[in-house]
């Protein structure tokens, strides 16, 4: 142990959670060093396509029929795309074994996913934490939402989130900036939703987007969204949050942090004799030279399935199968959100109506399915987003595609059209899981994972029952010609992949106790989508960082006690 090598804090992962966990350290006055397996992204600088039009890509934003071939799971992913893809890992540079059909969608960089992330942030409620324990599956959360509600304001006024307080109990409030505004159709369809339905409710969506900036976001170097909707790109003003244009620049700014790019994280290194922790081996991703950092504490936030495959593969005298591994739960009960269905229809009228802007949410309506209790044929329940635009002009076969009669009619806004989608929960099961080969290795020696998740009836019953309620509410809006489609789409596509080390209360049935500390070894930290127990039906990244910013300040403390 060397003391160039050694921190007060290692943090695995630079995304959503990781970020936030590096900005929590440093700001505590710890030396933190952030271990992050793909290259530099530093803010602006960067963001090669962000100003680029799409008469300048090579491509005009389509990928190669070459590269889509080579590339059959990243290819599915809605944000990947010539301008997108630098940000994203081809299927070729971390491969893994598909028991069943799973799409992993990765992106290794300095900042993670949280530069492609769509943006969306909702609480959760105590409908959330409770209901393993009302409806029976999965395990009892070892909190409520009175013990993580004041992270999440901590969270949402540095981050920068707009919404409205809407009052619904199932949807709590938060510290919001001003909202974005639903459209004239959208209004009309939440004026009809409001009179037909009495537990429903269409909001604009809660969105990790500066609509007016707080000093604390100028502050931060960014600045107010512009509107593009070309934040996969990376954002040049910072006008959406990402770790790269808020926390790590801000943990930097204490002179605490250290930022290791090109560091793929092999194991968490066990100490037999302390019974705890007390490094991280990473292989460097470039020259394969395999190098320890030691630090008392340790959090991993390598994004789900990547934190459970580093703990399965920290093996020692003391955990044989994985760090923390007592129970053999490692790896189990991965969940994720339920994206398959979705549907379209047309409205005829406000022709006289418009909007500008790219505008980056959607309309959304708050789970109403099995809320406060048990009451349909499948468990759990499904939030709804939709969103109404003006169609561009069809040309129909045949029809020039130049001339003075053509460059008229593109002029020309079409049809109101809807598109709606569903986001539903799926229930934890022991049979989806993750764990690595016995045989393949990847490019760093270390074992590839394989990945056993799949869809239950309770998924397909979910489906068939927000077609019919989206048809029911479309229709008695006036809408015409509605179409519901099931995608069919695999597991992971969602990119809402939680779960295999989940919290709990009893340290046979969960890894993790209430502070994300694994209960047997207690100085590492998981904070990231792998500790969820359950994943509700909001989208989870504004969770993940309210658990982050709590879990630091119990190790911080516990560190300063002496107790890690």
């Amino acid at each position: 142990m060397t003391k160039s090598n050694t921190y007060d804090a290692i943090v695995i992962g630079s995304g959503i959670s990781g970020g936030f966990a590096a900005k929590e350290l440093c700001e505590a006055g710890l030396r933190t060093l952030v271990l992050e397996r793909g290259r530099d992204v530093k803010h602006v600088q960067d963001y090669p396509t962000a100003m680029t039009d799409p008469w300048d890509l090579s491509h005009r934003g389509r990928i190669p029929l070459a590269e889509i071939t080579e590339n059959p799971i990243v290819k599915r992913c809605y944000a990947y795309d010539e301008a997108t893809q630098h940000f994203f890992v081809k299927d070729k540079e971390h491969p893994y074994v598909q028991e069943k059909p799973y799409d992993w969608i990765r992106g290794y960089q300095v900042g993670g996913k949280s530069l492609i992330w769509a943006r969306q942030t909702q609480r959760w409620s105590d409908y959330e934490f409770e209901a393993p324990a009302r409806d029976g599956f999965a395990v009892d959360w070892a909190i409520r939402y009175k013990d993580i509600a004041p992270w999440y304001s901590k969270v949402e006024k540095f981050v920068g989130i707009s919404g409205n307080k809407d009052g619904i109990k199932s949807l709590p409030d938060g510290e919001f900036l001003p909202p974005w505004e639903l459209n004239c159709l959208e209004k009309h369809i939440q004026k009809s939703v409001k009179e037909s339905y009495a537990d429903r409710q269409v909001i604009i969506g809660r969105c990790a987007h500066l609509t007016k900036p707080n000093a604390i976001h100028l502050a931060q170097g960014r600045g107010q969204c512009q509107a593009r909707h070309l934040c996969y790109r990376g954002c040049p003003y910072g006008g959406y949050f990402s770790s790269n244009s808020s926390t790590l620049p801000w943990a930097a700014k204490t002179g605490k942090l250290t930022l290791r790019p090109h560091s793929v994280v092999h194991s968490i290194i066990y100490d037999e004799q302390k019974g705890k922790a007390k490094g991280v081996r990473v292989v460097d991703s470039e020259t394969k030279e395999v190098m320890e950092y030691y630090a008392k504490i340790i959090f991993v936030n390598a994004s789900t399935l990547n934190s459970n495959l580093i703990l399965l593969n920290s093996k020692s005298n003391r955990f044989p199968n994985g760090l923390g591994n007592d129970n053999e739960l490692l790896g189990r009960y991965v969940a994720f959100h339920n994206y398959r269905g979705s549907g379209s229809a047309t409205y005829e009228g406000f022709e006289d109506q418009y909007y500008s802007g790219r505008r980056p949410t959607t309309a959304f309506m708050p789970s109403f399915r099995n809320v406060q209790k048990q009451e349909m044929d499948f468990q759990r329940g499904y939030m709804v987003a939709f969103a109404a635009a003006r169609e561009g002009w069809h040309q129909d076969m045949g029809t020039p595609t130049f001339g003075t009669e053509y460059k008229a009619k593109i002029t020309q806004p079409g049809q109101w059209g809807v598109f709606i989608m569903m986001q539903g929960e799926t229930v934890p099961r022991h049979e989806n899981h993750v764990r690595l080969s016995p045989d393949l290795k990847d490019a760093w020696g270390i074992p590839q994972l394989v990945t056993s998740i799949g869809y239950e009836e309770n998924d397909v019953k979910m489906i068939k029952d927000f077609h019919n309620q989206a048809t029911e509410m479309l229709e008695k809006a006036g809408c015409k010609n509605v179409q519901m489609s099931d995608s069919h789409q695999n597991p992971g596509l969602d990119i809402h992949e939680m779960g295999g080390v989940r919290m709990g209360k009893d340290p046979k049935t969960s890894l993790l106790n209430s502070f994300n500390q694994l209960h047997a070894c207690k100085n590492v930290f998981v904070t990231d989508g792998a500790c969820m127990n359950s994943v509700g039906n909001q989208n989870p990244s504004l969770t993940f960082m309210a658990l982050t910013a709590r879990a630091v300040n119990h190790a911080v403390g516990e560190m300063r006690r002496k107790n890690l």
